[in-house]
């Protein structure tokens, strides 16, 4: 797999809002910060994050766009993002939208994320 072929395949997994889907892409050592600036650190940790998002919000929608790639090599690619989601919270449609950056690393032959930093972007 190519770099560019994690961002679809992270987009699916989270998307499906399955863990098992996840956890391949997530380095053991990975570290996540989320928009509200809360920090996850560890694939138990992620794990942990993520299953409370996809328990909080039901039928999620997640997409990834503007993907602009800052360095590739056969071992390392970072990349700069948007991404939105929609979903019911609560019984009430909730949407949100920001902008990330991922750093990826390939360990045994695949390419996982390592760190990923989202935030919020000004309209």
């Amino acid at each position: 797999m190519i770099p560019e072929g994690f961002v679809t395949k992270y987009e699916k997994a989270l998307a499906s809002q399955d863990w098992n889907n996840v956890e391949p892409l997530i380095h053991n050592d990975g570290c996540v910060t989320f928009s509200n600036g809360t920090v996850h650190k560890g694939q138990v940790e992620i794990q942990k994050a993520f299953e409370r998002n996809f328990s909080l919000i039901k039928n999620e929608r997640y997409e990834i766009t503007n993907v602009h790639w800052a360095v590739k090599s056969d071992s390392v690619a970072a990349y700069l993002f948007d991404f939105s989601w929609t979903g019911i919270i609560n019984d009430r449609e909730a949407a949100g939208y920001g902008c990330g950056t991922a750093t990826l690393i390939k360990s045994n032959g695949l390419w996982q994320l390592i760190a990923e930093h989202l935030g919020i972007k000004n309209q």
